[in-house]
């Protein structure tokens, strides 16, 4: 489990600070069929780097993203190919957004949940942020300027849901998969399940893989129907 904690840490720092050159010697050196969606993002960064093995690792990860076909895998197999000149460029418009805040939006609750993004600068605003600025009497933006904000709306929490029992089906302890079974049924599923899972750390670890894999194609797929496509911002990697 350390291990795999160790090479995620190592992945989400190199693609926060666009480092491509750390990220595919990470990816060369671990498993990550895990990670395809976080892992795509990084290789983004590093085909436009001109990383040596970014093209082998990209292709490998379009590849894998279509055997696996989770919402959003399509979505970033078509990106990674436009950039490696194996297919057209998806009209999209590409906008720097968060992919993980935009998913905690799109859980959210239904009815107090929901939020915006700002076109101009990618920036997610969860529905409670807007409100307490609100409440501090800051002018909204989106009074004057309409057109620079994108809405989003809450979808609950159907889908995580889904990803608990798709996760249960892929548990090969048939002991354990029950236990988790019984703990997802009724209120307080989504609590429970995380208590049962705490007694296996090696569990826990892979379920929160799988989990932040899923939202993000998620986050990515609605991001695509709206129009646009995640990219990040310009950063420059750490020495």
């Amino acid at each position: 489990m350390a291990k795999t904690h160790d090479r995620d840490s190592q992945v989400r720092s190199a693609v926060f600070v666009g480092d491509g050159q750390h990220l595919v010697a990470v990816l060369s050196q671990e498993p990550w069929r895990d990670r395809l969606q976080l892992a795509g993002d990084g290789l983004l960064t590093a085909l436009a780097q001109g990383v040596d093995r970014a093209s082998e690792l990209a292709s490998q990860c379009a590849s894998e993203l279509r055997t696996q076909a989770w919402e959003g895998d399509e979505d970033l197999a078509e990106q990674l190919d436009a950039v490696l000149g194996k297919g057209p460029a998806p009209m999209l418009r590409p906008l720097p957004v968060d992919l993980e805040e935009l998913a905690g939006i799109l859980e959210g609750d239904l009815v107090y949940g929901g939020g915006r993004i700002d076109l101009r600068t990618g920036e997610v605003w969860p529905q409670a942020a807007i409100d307490y600025a609100r409440e501090m009497g800051k002018d909204d933006p989106d009074d004057e300027h309409p057109d620079r904000w994108l809405a989003v709306w809450s979808e609950g929490s159907r889908d995580a849901y889904r990803d608990m029992e798709d996760f249960i089906e892929a548990v090969r302890n048939e002991d354990r998969a029950d236990l988790l079974s019984v703990a997802i049924s009724g209120r307080g599923a989504f609590r429970r399940f995380k208590d049962v899972l705490a007694r296996w750390p090696g569990e826990l670890e892979r379920w929160y893989a799988f989990s932040d894999e899923r939202q993000r194609g998620r986050a990515r797929a609605w991001l695509a129907a709206a129009g646009y496509s995640p990219c990040r911002p310009e950063r420059h990697p750490s020495t």
